[in-house]
């Protein structure tokens, strides 16, 4: 480890402020500056966080020859040329999901991370929960024996509320919104995680609650992206998984994720979007009833009250930090990334041509 803790600057100040910050600081790295459009707000939460820098100008953090790394924490659409600004300046990167706005974006970037002997990762933090990271091994160690099956249903009502919600970039098409890139991104890369690569594709997408408020002038607009998905991944390996999710369902019923093998079948289930960090795995195997499978105390993280992202989060920055000390790129990587992007961006060819898509 160096002498002197790291430096990161970290773009973007709202996943950025509520996770980024205070993963990395636990962690040991100093936050030696933070990036918004929005000056005041980004000089509130450096105040408040004792953060020396402040920007609103994202390149010229990426400037600065204090920092030995850039968080991406910013929207989609800027992903693209800020990685390949910070891998131009030097400096490692850990880029927020979903990665890029399409496939050729997402190879640019995975090439540029290539060719600077960098370390750059993907804020995939689900592998690293102690549910997810449970079953990847149970399925590499043929628990239930070949997996022949993957269901996943997510039911939220987050965009059904009394009147319409404002406009933010998630219902922007040009900024990357949707919930198929802001939260299927990370189930794509969690179902690859555990099953290998992907070569088939089918899905669908809908706005089922398209109406928005432009904060700024109070006027009703309609929402440019998805609110709810459906696909169906083939992996080269014979596994098929489906998966059906929806900002737009009432009353919230969180998610349910079934592994189905040929020997028994392993269930995730969580409240909310996200895995928590004391999940439990359901398990049967051989004819034996359904019962929580208890989980082996290699897999628990640090607690941390403070959000019930961090936990995850901190041992992706973990990973990070190994990563630069041994001069690789940890999974998720920028391969990682591409090959997600690829799956997303069939999902939509899908959509629009009523085909199965195949990826080579």
């Amino acid at each position: 480890m160096p002498g002197s803790p790291r430096k990161v600057g970290v773009i973007g100040v709202g996943f950025g402020a509520q996770v980024y910050v205070p993963a990395f600081r636990s962690e040991g790295w100093d936050v030696a500056a933070i990036c918004s459009r929005n000056r005041e707000k980004a000089a509130k939460i450096a105040a408040e966080g004792g953060i020396r820098g402040v920007h609103t100008d994202p390149l010229e953090l990426i400037a600065r020859d204090d920092l030995d790394a850039v968080a991406i924490a910013s929207p989609p659409a800027s992903h693209h040329p800020l990685s390949l600004a910070a891998l131009a300046a030097g400096k490692h990167v850990l880029c927020e999901k979903p990665f890029a706005l399409d496939a050729a974006q997402a190879a640019a970037m995975r090439d540029a991370a290539e060719r600077s002997g960098l370390t750059a990762m993907v804020g995939h933090e689900f592998r690293y929960t102690p549910q997810r990271a449970f079953i990847r091994d149970l399925i590499a160690e043929n628990y239930i024996g070949a997996v022949r099956l993957c269901t996943i249903e997510l039911f939220l009502d987050r965009y059904v509320t009394p009147r319409p919600r404002p406009w933010t970039w998630l219902a922007s098409k040009s900024e990357g919104g949707g919930l198929l890139g802001a939260l299927g991104s990370h189930y794509v890369d969690g179902l690859r995680h555990w099953f290998g690569e992907v070569v088939a594709v089918s899905g669908r997408l809908a706005i089922l609650r398209p109406d928005l408020v432009d904060p700024a002038t109070d006027r009703a607009v309609k929402a440019e992206t998805d609110d709810t998905y459906w696909f169906t991944l083939t992996f080269a390996s014979g596994t098929v998984a489906t998966m059906t999710a929806s900002f737009a369902a009432t009353p919230t019923r969180g998610a349910k994720i079934a592994v189905m093998g040929d020997r028994g079948t392993l269930i995730a289930e969580q409240p909310g979007p996200n895995p928590l960090a004391e999940g439990v795995v359901i398990a049967s195997r051989d004819g034996s009833a359904l019962a929580p499978l208890p989980t082996p105390p290699r897999y628990s993280l640090p607690h941390d009250d403070r959000d019930h992202r961090l936990a995850a989060f901190r041992a992706l920055v973990r990973e990070f930090g190994a990563g630069i000390d041994t001069r690789r790129s940890p999974a998720p990587n920028f391969t990682d990334g591409l090959r997600c992007q690829q799956v997303l961006d069939a999902v939509h060819a899908s959509f629009a041509s009523g085909r199965e898509i195949r990826i080579a």
